[in-house]
């Protein structure tokens, strides 16, 4: 089975303008079954096969011309052999073919940084996260309540093979841990880094506090510095900055940190479907579930997500603002299913500081399903974000 995906369309338009593809997200989000999709008549070869990985290393340029045909050749999990991308300018800088090479990776440290020196201004970069809420809907496959989505998490195996989360998950980290990390990273201690991983998940939607992190995992504060960075760079977590255009000299400071996928931090924090009904994170994997369907509707539109929270001294706060220039949307998160007046105490207090010279739209994202939303104007269901908040 095969889910289609909205990143398709930028993809190809991408491909039409550029010489070089490249596809990045975290392992498993389908960035190959999607390349291979799309481009149907290019050659595919994955660096993921030790044998391949060593010959494109040891001979970039017999590496290319074996594998690539006609129509351009698909490089799968290309962070293994950065140096290819020399070789690869120089191809098309001479052939001048649009999408002739379709590249994949799942480690942005060091995908970017050779494409900002060997492919600038040769290539289209695409983000591909794992599953939307959307994509699972048009698929018939969106869960009723809440809870499923949140304990499954969005990756396409769960829905398309029905892996079971948690022996998806389970691989997912070990693999993780013993290649990425050990590979690309040089993380000395692996089982120090694995607790480090289910601490991130207990702060899910709190605010980074770098010397708690070094005091708890018994690492010097350059450490938790460099392992935040190398979850970010391989799509794991990513940190929501403070919104500053308002009150600067009053606002918090510190990023929060989130999971751009809830059943991952479901797992690591070893609860089940039923726990998420009363456990009390319920609402942070929420409110992390709700921010990432935001930014993956940006990355599938083809563009960079303009995404922050605000929070003043007095505690008052917004779970999202969406910066779009001349419009800034306040979104409130809220896990309950049943809609109160306390879901907009920190919107009403927003009001009163947006910034005068933007059109400002506030939003309640809660928990219930598109038939409970009564008499509240501006109240969405999670079921629906995207189609009822307009950010594009």
């Amino acid at each position: 089975m095969y889910i289609n995906r909205m990143l398709e369309k930028d993809i190809l338009e991408g491909a039409r303008y550029f010489p070089v593809v490249a596809i990045l997200g975290p392992r498993q989000s389908g960035k190959t079954t999607l390349a291979k999709k799309i481009f149907d008549t290019h050659t595919y070869v994955s660096l993921e096969d030790i044998d391949k990985r060593t010959a494109a290393i040891a001979d970039p340029r017999t590496f290319l011309q074996l594998h690539s045909n006609q129509f351009g050749l698909i490089i799968d999990e290309f962070q293994y052999a950065p140096d290819l991308l020399s070789y690869i300018q120089t191809t098309v800088d001479e052939q001048k073919r649009q999408g002739f090479f379709i590249l994949t990776g799942s480690q942005n440290f060091l995908m970017n940084q050779s494409i900002s020196q060997s492919l600038a201004g040769r290539v289209s970069l695409h983000t591909l996260l794992p599953l939307c809420s959307k994509e699972l809907a048009d698929a018939g496959l969106l869960p009723e309540e809440l809870e499923p989505i949140l304990f499954q998490g969005l990756y396409p195996a769960i829905y398309t093979k029905k892996t079971p989360p948690e022996r998806l998950y389970s691989q997912y980290v070990r693999t993780y841990i013993e290649r990425d990390v050990r590979q690309l990273s040089h993380v000395g201690d692996l089982s120090t880094f694995q607790i480090f991983l289910t601490m991130c998940a207990e702060r899910v939607g709190q605010r980074v506090n770098m010397s708690e992190f070094a005091r708890e995992c018994r690492i010097s504060d350059q450490t938790v510095r460099r392992w935040l960075s190398i979850l970010e760079a391989s799509y794991v977590i990513f940190l929501l900055g403070p919104y500053e255009k308002t009150l600067s000299k009053r606002l918090i400071k510190s990023a929060k940190l989130y999971f751009y996928d809830p059943g991952l931090v479901c797992y690591l924090l070893k609860l089940n479907q039923m726990d998420l009904t009363t456990d009390a994170r319920r609402g942070s994997i929420f409110e992390s579930f709700v921010i990432t369907e935001i930014i993956k509707e940006f990355y599938n539109n083809g563009r960079e997500p303009s995404v922050y929270f605000w929070q003043d001294k007095a505690k008052h706060e917004v779970d999202c603002i969406v910066d779009l220039g001349k419009r800034v949307i306040a979104i409130e998160v809220k896990s309950g299913r049943t809609v109160n007046t306390s879901f907009f105490t920190g919107l009403s207090r927003w009001k009163e500081v947006a910034p005068q010279n933007n059109t400002t739209e506030t939003y309640v994202v809660y928990g219930g399903n598109k038939k409970q939303v009564t008499g509240y104007k501006n109240v969405v269901s999670w079921q629906s974000i995207t189609d009822e908040i307009h950010m594009m």
